[in-house]
């Protein structure tokens, strides 16, 4: 690694940050963030950034508005720095899920967002497991994108997968629970799925044979869980052998956990660390995976101008 590279963490998940570090053996250098009386922040990059190339982790995560502006502001102050670039490390977008006008008058946020970035100073994005491939596009800059289905597989390689199937809560992940399944070695099932609201879906069937298997539910995140309920409830109808869950991003927001790890024939939820998961509302049926080596193996990438797709070759 050379000199040149500089990382530094937002307040989001400092932990990540410091694993990521651990794994390219190079200094997490600090940041001062403080608040007005009037409530505004400032930043401040506590280390030299003149002609480095600058690497800024924070994944948005709640609080999210508090997060972006401290990122915006970290990207304000590397370009006022002359960083030679600056990389967005961005573990989790929250805002790629407002990625249409499915309402009239509606905001596109995962667009504006790309562009707040852009605009703060943001070179390039390194992002993992976006929440659909279109969001990719949003951004005016080079994104390398990243997925966690590699460090899932790897986790549940390790059980005996003969009939077991991998189940897409919906047809809009069911390309990329294809793609989990081709690694696992197992067919692939989906929900058919409508939302009404943010947590009001219906399932109406599930596409595929999951009678009498066992399953693993993979979606790319899960917030209230709303929707693996829902699906649960439909696996049970069509009395599967077990069910486990996997997701790359486990918001978990409010009781989901506990509500999740109490259902039926759920052996076990399975998530990466894109997110912080506070100790508090860890249950003992979750896994946490790290994506610390893959995303250091990608900025050292990125740093060396290697390819970064050949990662998933």
């Amino acid at each position: 690694m050379r000199e040149e590279i500089a990382v530094f963490s937002g307040s989001a998940h400092p932990e990540l940050a410091a694993e990521i570090c651990a794994q390219l053996d190079v200094p997490l250098l600090p940041v001062r963030t403080s608040r007005f009386a009037n409530d505004c922040l400032e930043v401040q990059l506590q280390a030299n950034c003149r002609e480095r190339d600058v690497f800024l982790i924070q994944p948005l995560v709640p609080p999210v508005q508090e997060n972006l502006v401290e990122l915006l502001l970290m990207l304000d102050a590397a370009r006022g720095a002359s960083a030679a670039r600056t990389t967005v490390v961005l573990p989790h977008y929250a805002y790629a899920r407002s990625d249409k006008k499915d309402a009239p008058r509606i905001s596109i946020g995962a667009r504006l967002v790309a562009d707040l970035l852009v605009s703060a100073g943001a070179d390039r994005v390194l992002a993992m497991t976006l929440h659909s491939p279109q969001v990719h596009g949003f951004f005016s800059v080079p994104v390398d994108h990243l997925h966690a289905l590699r460090e899932l597989a790897n986790y549940f390689k390790r059980y005996d997968l003969t009939d077991t199937v991998v189940v897409s809560p919906d047809l809009g992940n069911a390309k990329e629970a294809a793609a989990f399944a081709r690694m696992l070695g197992t067919p692939v099932a989906a929900g058919a799925k409508q939302r009404f609201s943010d947590d009001r879906v219906k399932i109406s069937a599930v596409i595929g044979d999951v009678v009498d298997r066992h399953v693993i539910v993979l979606d790319d995140e899960i917030a209230k869980g709303s929707t693996v309920i829902e699906l649960m409830d439909h696996l049970r109808d069509q009395k599967v052998r077990s069910i486990r869950l996997a997701c790359t991003h486990g918001l978990f927001s409010s009781d989901a956990l506990d509500r999740l790890s109490q259902q039926d024939g759920v052996l076990e939820i399975v998530c990466t660390n894109t997110v912080p998961i506070p100790a508090e509302k860890q249950v003992p049926k979750l896994k946490v995976l790290s994506v610390a080596p893959a995303l250091a193996e990608a900025m050292r990438r990125i740093h060396n101008g290697e390819s970064v797709s050949a990662l998933f070759a």
